[in-house]
């Protein structure tokens, strides 16, 4: 019994480790494509628009967008930057032809929540973003989440739809299917901080397989040694 349990979790450490070098080819193909995109020349965002519906995939594609912000409208995205508790501040940006895009214009401290402290980035008039597109999650990407609070504004995952509509826009606005992660080109007052988005994305696979495949060795060699000791012993 005891060795047919043994032959059980080799099995299971065997399919783990197999499991982390998918990941990790995986991982190494994703960062493979975010450092080719991010450091590809901005496109106009109707050229981003039709290869997001074409593939569904634009994620950290630069791209250029004009417009006037609706600062009215602007969610708060619970996170953290260079070790400071604080938001990311997504603000919808009317566009020439009547839709919306919301963009992360970046990071403002906790305390700083409440754009009538920051009156001098909340910029008036028509401007140019240039940064990187974002896919619209389809879901709450981890149960561990907290749920949104949209009653107070804060947000603990990116639910694109909830954002706008409690964002305050017209009645019967367009979206544009994907959010904007502004560029680092400084805000008046230095709020919010821009260039935030997480580029380097820890890939530790390989580290992972070789632990699994480790123990899968170990208890293989107490497995042979189990077999053999009946014929030792005779």
């Amino acid at each position: 019994m005891l060795l047919g349990l043994g032959l059980v979790l080799l099995l299971i450490l065997l399919a783990l480790g197999t499991w982390q070098v998918q990941r990790l080819h995986w991982k190494e193909g994703l960062l493979q494509t975010i450092d080719q995109r991010t450091h590809s020349v901005p496109r106009p965002l109707a050229e981003v628009e039709r290869e997001f519906a074409s593939t569904g995939d634009v994620d950290y594609t630069p791209v250029t967008v004009s417009g006037t912000f609706l600062h009215s409208g602007e969610r708060h995205f619970y996170a953290t930057w260079e070790g400071e508790a604080g938001f990311n501040v997504y603000t919808p940006l009317a566009l020439d032809d009547g839709r919306f895009v919301l963009i992360n214009r970046g990071f403002v401290p906790y305390d700083l929540k409440d754009a009538a402290k920051r009156a001098k980035g909340q910029v008036t008039g028509e401007v140019t973003v240039t940064g990187l597109a974002r896919n619209p999650l389809l879901a709450k990407p981890s149960m561990m989440l907290p749920d949104n609070d949209v009653a107070k504004n804060i947000f603990y995952w990116k639910d694109r739809d909830a954002m706008a509509a409690s964002a305050g826009l017209p009645a019967g606005a367009t979206l544009v299917p994907i959010f904007i992660d502004a560029d680092k080109t400084p805000n008046p007052g230095g709020l919010p901080v821009g260039g935030v988005t997480i580029i380097d994305l820890p890939n530790s696979h390989l580290q992972y397989a070789m632990t699994w495949y480790g123990l899968a060795a170990a208890l293989a060699a107490v497995l042979i040694l189990r077999l053999r000791r009946p014929a030792k012993d005779e």
